[in-house]
């Protein structure tokens, strides 16, 4: 049997924790809210009509990512909202909801709005992929 890390006296390797776990929080009884991830694509004349970019209608293609998450009887001010490269934490008094997103998001320039009418918070995220220079000239 050979252990992989220097340190003997470790349990895991950082390796195999899966990203966002510290967040995890098995304990807490508050219920998920309903939610929808949409991507949102920058689209113009030449893309539709001609077809000139090299755009299709793909995730791949997609410079934002939007997430509706419906807040029933919550108020703007009861909403805390934490958003790390991978994961969006969302806490009210009633509702808990910890999303592992499925690709890295620039967490620094972001937006959230409350539609009160709606009862439902928007989060518009630019995506960050390693290779969006290739596909957005």
């Amino acid at each position: 049997f050979q252990v992989k890390s220097e340190n003997r006296k470790t349990i895991w390797n950082t390796e195999e924790v899966p990203e966002g776990a510290e967040f995890d929080d098995t304990w807490d009884p508050r219920e998920q809210p309903e939610y929808q991830i949409l991507f949102k694509q920058c689209v113009g004349t030449e893309d539709v009509f001609f077809g000139m970019s090299r755009k299709d209608p793909s995730t791949a293609c997609c410079e934002d990512m939007v997430i509706k998450i419906k807040l029933p009887e919550t108020k703007y001010s009861d909403i805390a909202l934490d958003i790390q490269d991978k994961v969006l934490d969302l806490r009210t008094p009633q509702k808990k909801l910890l999303l592992h997103l499925p690709y890295r998001v620039d967490s620094k320039n972001g937006k959230a709005h409350f539609l009160s009418e709606e009862e439902t918070l928007e989060v518009t995220l630019r995506v960050s992929r390693m290779f969006d220079f290739i596909n957005f000239l």
